[in-house]
């Protein structure tokens, strides 16, 4: 089951980076200049994240299933932030 949660929240890492990189927000001015590698680069952190979460909660270690779920909420509230223009 927690690897269900933990898998529901990767889809959302990925709703909100895709949101955030969509904003036009001038804080990722620079990001959206540079080229389609620096965005795969990011996309594949994010994925290297969520693999790495799953594989240790599979292996029994369910104290990273915590730590994704902080990590999530850090995404969450710094995408809030940049979504709604408050940074």
């Amino acid at each position: 089951m927690l690897l269900i949660v933990i898998f529901v929240f990767g889809v959302g890492n990925f709703a909100m980076h895709q949101a955030v990189m969509e904003s036009g927000h001038p804080l990722l001015g620079r990001l959206r200049d540079q080229s389609m590698g620096t965005r795969l680069l990011l996309l594949g952190l994010e994925f290297a994240v969520l693999v790495a979460a799953l594989l240790l909660v599979h292996r029994g270690q369910v104290g990273w299933g915590a730590t994704y779920a902080l990590y999530t909420l850090a995404n969450a509230v710094s995408a809030w932030l940049i979504l709604t223009r408050r940074m």
